[in-house]
């Protein structure tokens, strides 16, 4: 990675910064869920500049963009729904009403199917879910309940299961598109906190990044580990870039993003960020990385080597 430039974000409304963040390639937005602020802010990929900010997304946790169906979800945390919108008209999205606390997300394009992975409350019982929504209909079908906190989740479409993080137990639950109404497979992860998740449907190999300090690969047919590597430290969000192998993990402390050569499982570069940067968004159009940095509210922008 080499660094570009900075992208200047409005400044925090309180404490706290930003959350996951995903690309529209064809519109070459990058929205990215600015949760101390309730908003969600908007970058324009190409000219690397800010465009504008959605607010009125209580404790926004994340976005998912959808390119074969033009939309963008929000999974927004302080009011337990999720929002639907297409690229340029993110003022009228629609709010769905979901479970406790919706972080992860993850969308079967095919069947228009979101699922909303939960962070549940220990105080509730039973609030530890996934929330199966119908998109086409504007409404959550199903509610699937899991073993512990959820973390990210991610669809595979060669396999047409939905895969999902707990943090403890140290799981990853599978979901069967086909027929989304409970968990369908469980697979132990050896290392606790199971936490950033992405998929390369190609190779059929999941990728887990634990707070232990470990990324595993694994088989998501049988769960199998198929390769390890050890971390900076204890990783949040993480992208990879099926064509160049290469994997890119956000660690908040001590501020850093480790690059990742998937075809060896080997760290072959870590990049001074910023303390507390725990998020990152890929822009695999460009070759992009956008690092989102919470003390200095902006975006360190990076271009991918070799």
């Amino acid at each position: 990675m080499i660094f570009e430039s900075y992208v200047d974000l409005p400044a925090n409304d309180a404490k706290g910064g930003f959350d996951h963040a995903d690309v529209h390639a064809a519109s070459d937005r990058l929205y990215v869920a600015h949760t101390c602020n309730d908003a969600l802010d908007v970058i324009d990929c190409k000219r690397e500049r800010y465009i504008e900010s959605v607010p009125g997304l209580t404790g926004v946790a994340g976005a998912l963009v959808s390119e074969a169906r033009g939309l963008v979800f929000t999974s927004n945390r302080g009011e337990d729904t999720v929002s639907v919108f297409t690229p340029g008209a993110e003022r009228e999205a629609v709010k769905i009403a979901v479970g406790v606390k919706p972080n992860g997300l993850a969308f079967d394009p095919a069947r228009g199917i979101l699922i909303a992975a939960n962070v549940g409350d220990p105080a509730i019982a039973g609030s530890f879910t996934l929330s199966v929504v119908d998109v086409g209909r504007r409404e959550r079908t199903v509610e699937i309940p899991v073993p512990g906190r959820t973390r990210w989740t991610v669809y595979d479409p060669a396999r047409e299961m939905f895969y999902v993080n707990i943090a403890s137990p140290a799981k990853i639950v599978a979901v069967d598109a086909r027929n989304p109404r409970a968990v369908r497979s469980e697979f132990d992860i050896v290392a606790a906190g199971p936490h950033g998740l992405d998929i390369d449907p190609a190779s059929g190999r999941l990728f887990c990044a634990c707070d232990a300090g470990v990324l595993f690969a694994i088989d998501a047919a049988s769960g199998r580990t198929l390769g390890e590597v050890g971390l900076s430290g204890a990783p949040d969000v993480i992208f990879l870039h099926p064509a160049t192998g290469r994997l890119y993990v956000a660690i908040g402390d001590p501020g850093v993003i480790d690059v990742i050569d998937t075809s060896r499982m080997r760290r072959v570069q870590t990049v001074d960020t910023e303390a507390g940067a725990h998020t990152l968004a890929l822009d695999r159009k460009r070759g992009k990385i956008f690092a989102f940095l919470p003390q200095t509210h902006r975006a360190a922008v990076y271009r991918e080597q070799g």
